[in-house]
């Protein structure tokens, strides 16, 4: 579904993660059906606006009425992100097809009774304020279809990143840290899963001890010492030991699961906590791809973690003979990964064609994927 009033087939992928650090908007042109960045900026979460978010991601008081109001400040954030996207890439809102929007994730709950997944970030509004027809809510129908409604980027790392000529890992490091394995051969299954905790617990810990939002290349990490009791009892984590497919969020990795683990350890300085929970991270992510069953010729990583120095270090030493690169190297920077994936989820919806992979998801069929809400 090309625009007609431009002839060219643009789109608006938006994305908010759960390291809640920013907004991620990216303009996204295709061409013959492949997908090609025009631009992108990322609009930061107001600090006031983030912890009525981490208030959410828990079960208290008075949730209705806080909802509402969030999902109407995220849909005025979502907006205004786009607005400016379009100003400076100098389109209008009747050059873009439409919006994909993943909205801020604040409950994720596959295996519950009545399964569910909650993303706040009004489409209604998102429509009605930019004028271009917008497209969210992409989990449920996957959650409907007995999935886990995560990850759904993998689909889009097997379009964009697929190659013949080796079997790659692609690695999302966001607050969550999820891996795409692809095959490399012709009609090769694409799989993938929630891996652990990427940057969140890293994040969290730092801003509650330095009152900053990340620890910077890693630094902070790389100064202090792993300590091992800790590194051990957080290691046996269940998560961590169940098989595929699978998916994880700010339910069960958050502060407060991290403060349980440290009543026993009371004596760790904050830093050596940071270099221990760098050393988790990398410890899941490395396993996790360890464990595969066929030879990764190399790993490609992408989301916010590639910018943490200390922890792409400790993932070349962990993963040994496997060369790991940026996502820059086969086509695609890594800050725009995730919110072009959601273009392209959008674009998908359009055209009524399915956006899930059941291996990873375990759905029981592929789906269409998104609510559509027109301009």
């Amino acid at each position: 579904m090309e625009n007609k009033n431009s002839g060219r087939d643009i789109y608006i992928g938006l994305m908010s993660g759960t390291s809640l650090d920013a907004v991620d908007a990216a303009a996204v042109e295709f061409i013959r059906g492949r997908p090609h960045l025009l631009g992108a900026i990322n609009t930061e979460i107001p600090g006031e606006l983030r912890k009525k978010i981490i208030t959410l991601c828990k079960p208290g008081e008075n949730e209705i009425e806080q909802l509402g109001e969030l999902d109407y400040q995220l849909g005025e954030l979502f907006s205004n992100a786009t607005l400016q996207l379009l100003n400076e890439q100098q389109l209008s809102s009747d050059q873009i097809t439409a919006i994909g929007s993943h909205g801020q994730t604040l409950r994720h709950r596959p295996h519950a009774r009545h399964p569910f997944t909650i993303q706040a970030g009004s489409a209604a509004l998102i429509a009605q304020r930019t004028g271009i027809t917008t497209i969210a809510d992409f989990r449920s129908r996957d959650i409907a279809a007995g999935g886990e409604g995560a990850p759904l980027v993998p689909a889009f790392h097997a379009l964009l990143f697929d190659s013949k000529k080796e079997q790659r890992c692609i690695l999302n490091i966001g607050g969550i840290a999820n891996l795409t394995f692809l095959s490399g051969s012709e009609g090769g299954a694409v799989t993938g899963h929630d891996c652990g905790p990427g940057n969140l617990l890293m994040n969290a810990w730092c801003e509650r001890h330095r009152q900053q939002p990340y620890d910077a290349n890693g630094e902070w990490a790389m100064a202090g010492a792993v300590q091992q009791p800790l590194l051990k009892k957080l290691r046996q984590e269940a998560y961590l030991k169940r098989p595929a497919p699978k998916s994880t969020g700010r339910e069960l990795f958050n502060i407060e699961w991290l403060d349980q683990h440290l009543e026993l350890h009371p004596s760790i300085s904050p830093q050596d906590v940071q270099a221990t929970l760098c050393e988790f991270t990398a410890k899941c992510i490395a396993t996790a791809i360890n464990r595969h069953p066929t030879i990764i010729s190399a790993v490609y990583v992408c989301g916010g973690g590639v910018h943490n120095q200390y922890l792409m270090q400790r993932l070349m030493v962990l993963l040994k003979t496997i060369p790991i690169h940026s996502s820059n190297k086969i086509g695609l920077d890594p800050d725009w990964v995730e919110a072009c994936a959601f273009a392209w989820l959008a674009r998908q919806a359009l055209h009524g064609a399915t956006g899930n992979l059941p291996e990873v998801t375990g759905a029981k069929q592929p789906v269409i994927l998104g609510a559509i809400y027109p301009a």
